[in-house]
């Protein structure tokens, strides 16, 4: 059943309401962008299940997930008693937004969106982002990728990060012309930044106030490029003048609104969320499609990150962690018993449970994710201690009660130990059954899977207990048991 199912770094939230990201081109006005956010707002209340909306444009610079007042989120409430699942309302929701033109649009929840920007710094799902030296090969390839993977099932909200070409004044210093008066270029140009660009220099107090005092030229004298051309520059030390345009060209060029960097590298983002389809299966796809129609240029190259890469990372963590939990249960078990016939067939309990946890989760999930395997490793213990105590007793019935090793004495132990097998694994099934109930709620989506994989294995590994482990220990474990209450026998002696 495993290769059936798909794979989640975690399992799909359902915080009870929705976020819709709306990010028009960077250097959009907040006028501009606060029309398109009206503009979505009136589109999603025509939703029937949505009950209100508000709306931020743009985050200070100073919050930890700052973004321009091109960047619209829309928190959304959803009435309590809806008919539509939650996959048709966000449906409904995007088909509406789509005919805004020239805006991206995301639409996530809270607490998820948060989780994305802090393990890719996207809010998305899924960002592949594309590494290399130029701007426009950058935004070609994501272009070009963006177009290859749009028509893969379940994705949802593709789209390549806002970026574009915007008109800009650029001063070039002459070397040459400047060195003839005598200015320094370096000096020259932390003069020009502070004279247009501006700087702040102080800051002035007011009651519990607090303004800063930021220094540059006025808006006239960086009216236009004539005015800028005839800006005065000071000749040290003679202190005579010459103006700007006799040590700089100045000219009007397009020029790109952001650069976006990581690990030195620039960089451009193609993001986009899953939906109807598990994480694992929509990346598959995608990798393959870029690796076989996708040619990127020398010194060019994708990394896939988001939830995937932390899916994977922790996959391989878990594994890892199970390996050496597996073999300290071994150690701790052939430390007691001194056979490892013994504890292999203690051990053998492990995969009976296994099968119950995994055939329950395909039947309700069928998805693995992080949750679902933190509930398989903790299922090793629990199973592992019903074998403990049926192979205990048995031993018992040899060491203490003068049984000697037969069917009988297997049957006799087997059923004295029937209740306290099932007292345990019922209180710990019972204890969590809430949560195998609570399916889709609010809050139990963590721990629901968890519980599934625990509830399924403890049913399995109990009912099967009571099949395999005596039938082993009949079958194999005579040589053993004997060897191993022989030693305490010798020292009793």
């Amino acid at each position: 059943l495993v290769p059936l199912m798909g794979a989640d770094f975690l399992p799909k939230f359902n915080e009870g309401t929705a976020m819709v990201a709306v990010i028009a081109p960077p250097g959009t006005s907040l006028t501009e962008s606060n029309r398109l956010g009206l503009q979505a707002e009136n589109l999603l209340m025509q939703v029937p299940e949505i009950t209100t909306v508000a709306r931020r444009t743009g985050r200070a610079e100073l919050d930890e997930h700052a973004e321009g007042v091109n960047v619209s989120e829309i928190d959304v409430d959803f009435k309590k008693d809806i008919e539509r699942s939650r996959e048709e309302i966000l449906g409904d929701m995007r088909e509406k937004l789509e005919t805004i033109q020239g805006v991206g649009i995301n639409i996530g929840q809270p607490i998820s969106h948060r989780i994305d920007h802090l393990l890719s710094g996207v809010n998305a799902q899924i960002a592949m982002k594309i590494y290399g030296p130029d701007l426009q090969v950058l935004r070609t390839k994501a272009a070009e990728l963006q177009d290859l993977i749009k028509g893969v099932p379940g994705l949802v909200d593709l789209q390549v990060e806002q970026q574009g070409l915007v008109s800009q004044a650029k001063i070039q210093l002459l070397r040459e012309e400047a060195g003839r008066y005598g200015i320094g270029v370096g000096d020259l140009t932390k003069q020009l930044e502070l004279a247009f660009s501006g700087r702040v220099v102080a800051q002035v107090r007011e009651d519990q106030r607090v303004f800063d005092l930021f220094f540059r030229f006025d808006d006239v004298s960086r009216a236009n490029l004539e005015t800028m051309k005839r800006t005065p520059v000071k000749v040290m030390p003679t202190g005579d003048r010459v103006l700007l345009e006799q040590v700089a060209d100045i000219y009007e060029a397009d020029g790109p609104n952001q650069i976006n960097r990581e690990n030195g590298q620039r960089r451009i983002a193609v993001s986009a969320n899953v939906g109807e389809r598990d994480l694992g299966s929509v990346i598959n796809d995608i990798q393959r499609i870029a690796g076989e129609k996708l040619e990127l240029p020398e010194g060019y190259y994708i990394v896939y990150g988001g939830q995937f890469e932390n899916q994977r990372s922790a996959t391989r963590k878990i594994a890892l962690f199970s390996i050496l939990s597996l073999l300290a249960i071994a150690l701790v078990l052939f430390n007691h018993f001194r056979s490892w016939m013994i504890t292999a067939q203690i051990m053998l309990t492990i995969p009976l449970a296994f099968m119950g946890g995994i055939i329950w989760l395909f039947l309700t999930d069928r998805v693995f994710s992080v949750a679902s395997l933190i509930g398989l490793v903790t299922l090793c213990g629990i199973a592992s201690r019903n074998g403990i105590m049926m192979i205990s007793h048995y031993l018992h019935l040899m060491e203490h009660e003068g049984e000697k090793f037969s069917k009988e004495m297997v049957i006799r132990g087997s059923l004295e130990r029937l209740v306290p097998v099932l007292m345990t694994a019922l209180t710990a099934a019972l204890g969590i059954l809430p949560l195998v109930f609570a399916h889709g709620e609010p809050g139990s989506e963590i721990l629901h899977p968890v519980a599934i994989v625990i509830v399924g294995g403890l049913l399995s590994s109990t009912l099967l207990d009571f099949i395999v482990t005596p039938t082993v220990f009949y079958r194999f474990g005579e040589k053993a048991a004997l060897k191993s209450i022989q030693p305490r026998k010798d020292i009793e002696l």
